[in-house]
Protein backbone atom coordinates (compact mmCIF):
# COMPACT_ATOMS: atom_id res chain seq x y z
CA UNK A 1 0.00 0.00 0.00
CA UNK A 2 1.43 3.43 -1.14
CA UNK A 3 1.97 5.96 1.95
CA UNK A 4 -0.73 8.49 0.22
CA UNK A 5 -3.39 5.60 1.10
CA UNK A 6 -2.52 5.16 4.71
CA UNK A 7 -4.96 7.65 7.16
CA UNK A 8 -2.64 10.03 9.34
CA UNK A 9 -3.55 7.57 12.25
CA UNK A 10 -2.52 11.09 15.24
CA UNK A 11 -3.35 8.61 18.06
CA UNK A 12 -1.23 5.69 17.32
CA UNK A 13 1.32 7.96 16.38
CA UNK A 14 1.00 10.31 19.38
CA UNK A 15 3.20 8.11 21.75
CA UNK A 16 6.05 7.66 18.69
CA UNK A 17 6.39 11.42 18.67
CA UNK A 18 6.68 11.97 22.51
CA UNK A 19 9.11 9.44 22.54
CA UNK A 20 11.39 11.38 19.77
CA UNK A 21 10.86 15.00 21.79
CA UNK A 22 12.32 12.70 24.99
CA UNK A 23 15.17 10.87 23.44
CA UNK A 24 16.40 14.55 22.18
CA UNK A 25 16.13 16.21 25.65
CA UNK A 26 17.93 13.57 26.91
CA UNK A 27 20.70 13.69 24.42
CA UNK A 28 21.59 17.03 25.67
CA UNK A 29 20.99 16.43 29.50
CA UNK A 30 24.34 16.20 30.15
CA UNK A 31 25.16 19.47 27.98
CA UNK A 32 23.07 21.53 29.95
CA UNK A 33 25.34 24.33 31.65
CA UNK A 34 29.01 23.11 29.43
CA UNK A 35 28.92 26.32 27.64
CA UNK A 36 29.08 24.30 24.32
CA UNK A 37 25.83 25.57 22.19
CA UNK A 38 26.94 23.15 18.87
CA UNK A 39 27.86 19.98 21.21
CA UNK A 40 24.41 20.39 22.78
CA UNK A 41 22.61 21.00 19.57
CA UNK A 42 24.22 18.12 18.00
CA UNK A 43 23.80 15.38 20.74
CA UNK A 44 19.37 16.90 20.64
CA UNK A 45 19.62 16.50 16.07
CA UNK A 46 21.32 13.11 16.25
CA UNK A 47 18.77 11.60 19.01
CA UNK A 48 15.71 13.27 17.26
CA UNK A 49 16.98 11.75 13.65
CA UNK A 50 17.51 8.20 15.37
CA UNK A 51 13.99 8.16 16.40
CA UNK A 52 12.51 9.38 13.91
CA UNK A 53 13.57 6.91 11.43
CA UNK A 54 12.31 4.22 13.98
CA UNK A 55 8.40 5.59 12.96
CA UNK A 56 6.21 3.73 11.11
CA UNK A 57 5.75 7.04 8.79
CA UNK A 58 7.18 8.18 5.48
CA UNK A 59 7.72 11.28 6.80
CA UNK A 60 9.33 14.58 5.10
CA UNK A 61 11.03 17.52 7.23
CA UNK A 62 9.44 20.70 6.14
CA UNK A 63 10.83 22.65 8.86
CA UNK A 64 13.81 21.83 10.44
CA UNK A 65 17.81 22.32 10.76
CA UNK A 66 17.76 23.92 7.35
CA UNK A 67 18.96 23.96 3.66
CA UNK A 68 20.40 21.13 2.70
CA UNK A 69 23.77 22.82 2.18
CA UNK A 70 24.05 24.24 5.37
CA UNK A 71 22.35 21.34 8.20
CA UNK A 72 23.91 17.61 7.38
CA UNK A 73 20.98 15.75 9.46
CA UNK A 74 17.35 16.82 9.63
CA UNK A 75 17.79 19.20 6.55
CA UNK A 76 14.93 20.76 4.98
CA UNK A 77 13.25 17.94 2.67
CA UNK A 78 15.58 15.22 4.37
CA UNK A 79 12.92 11.71 4.16
CA UNK A 80 12.71 10.01 7.50
CA UNK A 81 11.15 6.99 9.21
CA UNK A 82 10.54 3.55 7.71
CA UNK A 83 9.07 4.69 4.28
CA UNK A 84 5.98 2.03 5.72
CA UNK A 85 3.19 4.44 6.92
CA UNK A 86 1.87 7.36 5.99
CA UNK A 87 3.44 10.61 4.32
CA UNK A 88 3.90 12.83 6.95
CA UNK A 89 5.29 16.78 7.15
CA UNK A 90 7.55 16.90 10.03
CA UNK A 91 8.46 20.68 11.80
CA UNK A 92 11.16 20.12 14.59
CA UNK A 93 13.48 22.02 16.51
CA UNK A 94 15.77 19.53 18.22
CA UNK A 95 16.94 22.04 20.85
CA UNK A 96 14.96 25.24 20.68
CA UNK A 97 17.43 27.09 23.53
CA UNK A 98 20.41 26.18 22.43
CA UNK A 99 22.18 28.94 24.10
CA UNK A 100 19.74 28.58 27.06
CA UNK A 101 20.91 24.96 27.53
CA UNK A 102 24.50 25.93 27.03
CA UNK A 103 23.87 28.83 29.99
CA UNK A 104 21.45 26.34 32.19
CA UNK A 105 19.14 28.89 31.63
CA UNK A 106 14.81 28.54 31.36
CA UNK A 107 12.64 27.83 28.96
CA UNK A 108 14.88 25.46 26.61
CA UNK A 109 12.75 22.47 24.54
CA UNK A 110 12.96 20.08 22.52
CA UNK A 111 10.04 20.37 19.87
CA UNK A 112 8.42 18.50 16.96
CA UNK A 113 5.08 18.60 15.24
CA UNK A 114 3.64 16.12 12.49
CA UNK A 115 0.62 16.33 10.12
CA UNK A 116 -0.46 14.68 7.15
CA UNK A 117 1.66 15.21 3.73
CA UNK A 118 1.05 18.95 2.37
CA UNK A 119 -0.46 20.76 6.23
CA UNK A 120 2.73 22.97 7.10
CA UNK A 121 3.70 26.11 5.72
CA UNK A 122 7.30 25.19 3.84
CA UNK A 123 8.62 28.76 6.09
CA UNK A 124 12.13 29.74 4.52
CA UNK A 125 14.77 30.41 6.99
CA UNK A 126 13.85 34.48 6.95
CA UNK A 127 12.45 36.50 9.81
CA UNK A 128 8.67 37.07 10.46
CA UNK A 129 6.51 39.31 12.14
CA UNK A 130 4.52 37.66 14.59
CA UNK A 131 1.71 38.40 16.64
CA UNK A 132 -0.17 36.01 19.54
CA UNK A 133 -2.54 35.53 21.80
CA UNK A 134 -4.31 33.16 23.97
CA UNK A 135 -8.01 31.43 23.46
CA UNK A 136 -10.90 32.65 24.57
CA UNK A 137 -10.78 35.98 22.21
CA UNK A 138 -12.74 37.08 19.33
CA UNK A 139 -10.70 36.01 16.02
CA UNK A 140 -8.68 39.31 14.75
CA UNK A 141 -8.85 40.84 18.46
CA UNK A 142 -5.52 41.98 17.42
CA UNK A 143 -3.35 41.88 14.01
CA UNK A 144 -0.12 42.87 12.69
CA UNK A 145 -1.78 46.11 11.35
CA UNK A 146 -1.97 47.42 14.87
CA UNK A 147 0.87 49.66 16.33
CA UNK A 148 1.99 48.01 19.64
CA UNK A 149 -0.51 50.30 21.36
CA UNK A 150 -3.31 49.50 19.77
CA UNK A 151 -2.71 45.66 20.65
CA UNK A 152 -2.19 46.21 24.21
CA UNK A 153 -5.27 48.25 24.39
CA UNK A 154 -7.39 45.79 22.19
CA UNK A 155 -6.40 42.67 23.99
CA UNK A 156 -6.98 44.47 27.65
CA UNK A 157 -10.56 46.29 26.15
CA UNK A 158 -11.03 42.35 25.20
CA UNK A 159 -10.00 40.60 28.60
CA UNK A 160 -12.32 44.01 30.64
CA UNK A 161 -8.59 45.02 32.17
CA UNK A 162 -6.70 47.95 32.08
CA UNK A 163 -2.94 47.63 30.06
CA UNK A 164 -1.33 47.63 32.98
CA UNK A 165 -2.69 44.30 33.54
CA UNK A 166 -1.35 42.72 30.27
CA UNK A 167 1.81 40.93 30.29
CA UNK A 168 3.67 41.05 26.92
CA UNK A 169 6.59 38.81 25.96
CA UNK A 170 9.17 40.05 23.64
CA UNK A 171 12.70 39.02 22.26
CA UNK A 172 15.47 41.28 23.70
CA UNK A 173 16.68 42.47 20.63
CA UNK A 174 18.42 45.54 19.40
CA UNK A 175 15.53 45.46 16.67
CA UNK A 176 12.64 45.60 19.07
CA UNK A 177 13.83 48.64 21.01
CA UNK A 178 11.13 50.65 20.01
CA UNK A 179 8.39 48.25 20.13
CA UNK A 180 9.41 47.54 23.79
CA UNK A 181 9.74 51.54 24.48
CA UNK A 182 5.94 51.70 23.17
CA UNK A 183 4.49 49.02 24.85
CA UNK A 184 5.84 50.03 28.31
CA UNK A 185 4.05 53.33 27.39
CA UNK A 186 0.84 51.88 27.43
CA UNK A 187 1.10 50.68 31.55
CA UNK A 188 2.01 47.10 29.93
CA UNK A 189 4.57 45.00 31.53
CA UNK A 190 6.98 43.14 29.47
CA UNK A 191 8.52 39.47 29.90
CA UNK A 192 12.06 39.89 28.26
CA UNK A 193 13.49 36.63 26.76
CA UNK A 194 16.87 36.09 25.12
CA UNK A 195 15.84 32.99 23.39
CA UNK A 196 13.65 30.37 22.59
CA UNK A 197 9.92 32.03 21.13
CA UNK A 198 8.15 28.70 20.25
CA UNK A 199 7.69 28.61 24.60
CA UNK A 200 7.51 32.25 23.82
CA UNK A 201 4.51 32.03 22.10
CA UNK A 202 3.43 28.95 23.56
CA UNK A 203 3.43 30.87 27.67
CA UNK A 204 0.14 32.53 25.83
CA UNK A 205 -2.16 29.83 25.52
CA UNK A 206 -1.11 29.11 29.11
CA UNK A 207 -1.85 32.40 30.66
CA UNK A 208 -2.81 31.45 34.17
CA UNK A 209 -0.14 29.82 34.53
CA UNK A 210 2.41 31.84 32.79
CA UNK A 211 0.91 35.38 33.47
CA UNK A 212 2.10 36.30 29.52
CA UNK A 213 -0.86 37.27 27.96
CA UNK A 214 0.77 37.94 24.10
CA UNK A 215 3.72 37.55 22.14
CA UNK A 216 4.82 40.02 19.59
CA UNK A 217 7.93 40.89 17.67
CA UNK A 218 10.14 39.60 14.81
CA UNK A 219 12.01 35.95 15.07
CA UNK A 220 12.99 33.34 13.14
CA UNK A 221 9.73 31.98 10.34
CA UNK A 222 10.15 28.35 11.04
CA UNK A 223 9.37 28.68 14.37
CA UNK A 224 6.43 30.68 13.78
CA UNK A 225 4.66 27.54 11.99
CA UNK A 226 6.22 25.18 14.82
CA UNK A 227 4.34 27.80 17.62
CA UNK A 228 1.07 27.48 15.12
CA UNK A 229 1.15 23.93 15.54
CA UNK A 230 1.25 24.01 19.16
CA UNK A 231 -1.52 26.68 19.22
CA UNK A 232 -3.43 24.69 17.07
CA UNK A 233 -3.49 22.28 20.01
CA UNK A 234 -3.37 24.48 22.85
CA UNK A 235 -5.67 26.95 21.36
CA UNK A 236 -5.05 30.64 21.17
CA UNK A 237 -4.09 32.92 17.60
CA UNK A 238 -1.36 33.77 16.06
CA UNK A 239 -0.18 36.03 13.13
CA UNK A 240 3.02 35.38 10.52
CA UNK A 241 4.23 37.94 7.83
CA UNK A 242 7.49 36.72 6.18
CA UNK A 243 10.31 39.76 6.03
CA UNK A 244 13.26 39.87 3.68
CA UNK A 245 16.20 41.77 3.65
CA UNK A 246 17.55 40.97 0.34
CA UNK A 247 17.48 38.82 -2.93
CA UNK A 248 19.00 36.12 -1.44
CA UNK A 249 16.15 36.04 0.99
CA UNK A 250 13.64 36.68 -1.15
CA UNK A 251 14.56 33.88 -3.45
CA UNK A 252 14.58 31.03 -0.44
CA UNK A 253 10.59 32.35 -0.12
CA UNK A 254 10.59 31.39 -4.01
CA UNK A 255 12.23 28.11 -4.19
CA UNK A 256 9.71 27.25 -0.91
CA UNK A 257 6.77 28.11 -3.43
CA UNK A 258 5.76 31.66 -1.99
CA UNK A 259 4.81 33.99 -4.14
CA UNK A 260 2.80 36.31 -2.43
CA UNK A 261 5.61 38.15 0.09
CA UNK A 262 3.35 40.55 2.15
CA UNK A 263 0.70 37.92 2.96
CA UNK A 264 0.23 37.77 6.82
CA UNK A 265 -0.73 34.01 7.26
CA UNK A 266 -3.03 33.03 10.12
CA UNK A 267 -2.57 29.79 12.52
CA UNK A 268 -4.50 28.07 10.44
CA UNK A 269 -3.31 29.07 7.09
CA UNK A 270 0.83 27.94 8.34
CA UNK A 271 -0.96 24.71 9.85
CA UNK A 272 -4.13 23.13 7.48
CA UNK A 273 -4.99 20.12 9.13
CA UNK A 274 -4.94 18.39 12.17
CA UNK A 275 -1.13 17.80 13.99
CA UNK A 276 0.37 16.46 17.10
CA UNK A 277 2.75 18.34 18.72
CA UNK A 278 5.05 17.43 21.32
CA UNK A 279 8.05 19.04 23.45
CA UNK A 280 10.23 18.23 26.47
CA UNK A 281 11.66 20.17 29.07
CA UNK A 282 15.46 20.59 28.72
CA UNK A 283 16.57 23.62 31.61
CA UNK A 284 12.80 23.95 32.87
CA UNK A 285 10.75 26.86 32.87
CA UNK A 286 6.76 27.87 33.03
CA UNK A 287 5.66 25.22 30.57
CA UNK A 288 7.88 22.15 31.45
CA UNK A 289 10.71 21.32 34.13
CA UNK A 290 14.03 20.85 33.98
CA UNK A 291 15.24 17.36 33.25
CA UNK A 292 15.97 15.57 36.67
CA UNK A 293 19.45 13.81 36.92
CA UNK A 294 19.73 11.65 39.80
CA UNK A 295 22.45 8.92 40.72
CA UNK A 296 21.99 5.80 38.56
CA UNK A 297 18.60 7.87 37.29
CA UNK A 298 16.99 10.66 34.75
CA UNK A 299 13.43 12.02 34.54
CA UNK A 300 11.69 14.00 31.64
CA UNK A 301 8.42 15.58 31.24
CA UNK A 302 6.83 15.83 28.00
CA UNK A 303 3.67 18.02 26.97
CA UNK A 304 1.95 15.93 23.97
CA UNK A 305 -0.70 17.61 22.33
CA UNK A 306 -3.39 16.48 19.80
CA UNK A 307 -5.16 19.52 17.78
CA UNK A 308 -8.47 16.93 16.72
CA UNK A 309 -9.19 16.14 20.27
CA UNK A 310 -7.84 19.21 21.87
CA UNK A 311 -6.03 16.72 24.37
CA UNK A 312 -3.17 17.63 26.26
CA UNK A 313 -1.05 15.17 28.15
CA UNK A 314 1.80 16.32 30.80
CA UNK A 315 4.39 12.33 30.66
CA UNK A 316 6.92 11.80 32.89
CA UNK A 317 9.54 9.29 32.09
CA UNK A 318 11.91 7.94 34.07
CA UNK A 319 14.89 5.89 32.83
CA UNK A 320 18.35 4.69 34.24
CA UNK A 321 20.86 6.76 32.93
CA UNK A 322 22.96 3.77 31.05
CA UNK A 323 19.15 2.53 29.31
CA UNK A 324 17.71 5.84 27.26
CA UNK A 325 15.91 3.15 24.98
Amino acid sequence: MSAAKIDFNDRLLSLGLARVAEQAALASASLVGRGDEKAADQAAVNAMREQLNLLDIEGVVVIGEGERDEAPMLYIGEEVGTGNGPGVDIALDPLEGTTLTAKDMPNALTVIAMGPRGSMLHAPDVYMDKLAVGPGFPEGVVNLDMSPRERVEALANAKGCEPADITVCILERPRHEAMIAEVRATGASIRLITDGDVAGVMHCAESEVTGIDMYMGQGGAPEGVLAAAALKCMGGQIFGRLLFRNDDERGRAAKAGITDLDRVYARDEMVTADVIFAATGVTGGSLLPRIKREPGWVETTTLLMRSKTGSVRRMSYRTPMWSHT
